[in-house]
């Protein structure tokens, strides 16, 4: 192994994991919710963390708002999933962010 390839490597153990954050506001049908983790389901995918709630949206109509985080996603699959997931009939909007963590809190 070069010492290129061992440098490489080291810093990837060490590299922390980022977690991909999903918002995902869509008219509050039956469909949408089994449409949204199916993305998920067919990419071996388990989300850490799903929360959906139905609230009043802008236009006096109900709205489904699921918050979705995902570990260990690669930025590619990431962004892939949040076109798919905007292509899903009745959803509205879908905002992504990414989560990561500073060293100093890995140290703690």
């Amino acid at each position: 192994m070069t010492d290129h390839a061992f440098a490489a490597s080291a810093m990837d153990a060490h590299t922390p994991k980022s977690v991909y954050c999903f918002s995902v506001h869509a008219a509050a049908e039956p469909d949408v919710m089994p449409r949204v983790l199916e993305l998920f389901a067919k990419r071996n995918l388990v989300p850490a963390s799903w929360h959906s709630t139905v609230a009043n949206g802008l236009r006096g109509f109900e709205e489904l708002q699921i918050d979705i985080q995902v570990q260990q996603l690669e930025t590619k699959v990431a962004e892939h999933i949040a076109r798919c997931l905007r292509q899903i009939i009745h959803v509205n909007t879908v905002l992504t962010s990414e989560k990561g963590y500073s060293n100093s809190a890995l140290s703690a």
